[in-house]
Formats: structure tokens, C-alpha cells, sequence
């Protein structure tokens, strides 16, 4: 770069120093490269200028077409359809193989009481065959007719409900 300036300026410094002989030219010359540096450097300062705003466009070009995406028609649409089905159908193939190997099918809570009544009074039975027999205190409900109930309040018959 230096080297380059220097190459350019010795022409027109010669010229200059035969144009002053015979006066104080060291001012002029002074001068002279000072204003042949700032135009350097100005140019450098563009360029820099120039590059930079070039990338940021280049940035912002290849940003919209990132967020552009791929527009979608009726040919694009069925494509990936075809193409998604397809991929789903393996998926559920392959979950369902899995299921088969590890056995049967695993049920829900309300599938297994849907199935096996037995279920309803099982926990019972298992207290029961366990010695661990629940004890009611009857004495407790001897008095209800006791208790202050509102009769005025009328109960609640889901067969007496208007359906519309």
C-alpha cells in the first residue's frame, strides 16, 4: 500500500519540485502528498463503505429467500401428501409390529373396566384375602333421624331432566 502511494506520488513530487525551483518547497510538497494520502484513504474508506453495504445486501437477499419457502400450489400440496401418508402409514406399521411383539395391545384404565366387570369389587376382594376386613362403627348412624336436614331441598333426578 505504501509502496504503491510512493510508486504514484514520485512523478507528480518531481514535477512539482522542478515547477518551485528556487522557492520554499518543502510546504508545497507537504501539501502536496497530504492531499495525495487523503484521497487514498478516502478511496480505501469508500470501498470499505461500498463492500459492506454490498454484504449486508447479499445478508438480507439470502435472508428473504430463507423466509420465503417454497410456494405452495395444488401439485406441490398433493406431493407432500402423498409423500406425508405414505410416511405415517410406515409409522403406524411399524408402532403396531412393536406392539405385537411386546404382547398384547396395552389397555386404558377405562378399556380394562369396560372389559372385566371383575375389576369393580376387585380391590374389595384383595382387602378381604389380604385379612385387612374394613370395620363399620354402626353406632355412628343410629342417630341421622337426629341430624338437621333441609327438607326443603329438593334432590337432584337426572330422570326428571327436560332434554331438548
Amino acid at each position: 500500500m505504501i509502496a504503491d502511494f510512493l510508486l504514484l506520488s514520485l512523478p507528480s513530487l518531481s514535477l512539482m519540485a522542478e515547477e518551485n525551483l528556487g522557492m520554499v518547497m518543502i510546504f508545497t510538497l507537504v501539501t502536496a502528498v497530504q492531499e495525495k494520502l487523503n484521497e487514498i484513504v478516502d478511496a480505501m474508506k469508500n470501498r470499505r463503505e461500498e463492500e459492506k453495504l454490498r454484504k449486508e445486501k447479499e445478508a438480507e437477499e439470502a435472508e428473504k429467500v430463507a423466509f420465503q419457502g417454497t410456494v405452495v400450489t395444488i401439485e406441490n400440496f398433493l406431493a407432500w401428501k402423498a409423500k406425508f401418508d405414505l410416511e405415517m402409514a410406515e409409522f403406524r406399521r411399524k408402532k403396531q409390529k412393536e406392539e405385537e411383539q411386546a404382547g398384547k395391545p396395552k389397555l386404558t384404565g377405562k378399556q380394562l373396566f369396560e372389559r372385566d366387570h371383575n375389576l369393580d369389587t376387585s380391590d374389595i376382594q384383595f382387602l378381604e384375602d389380604g385379612g385387612h376386613n374394613v370395620e363399620v362403627d354402626e353406632s355412628l348412624f343410629q342417630d341421622i333421624e337426629d341430624l338437621d336436614l333441609d327438607e326443603d331441598v329438593p334432590t337432584f333426578d337426572p330422570l326428571e331432566m327436560d332434554s331438548d
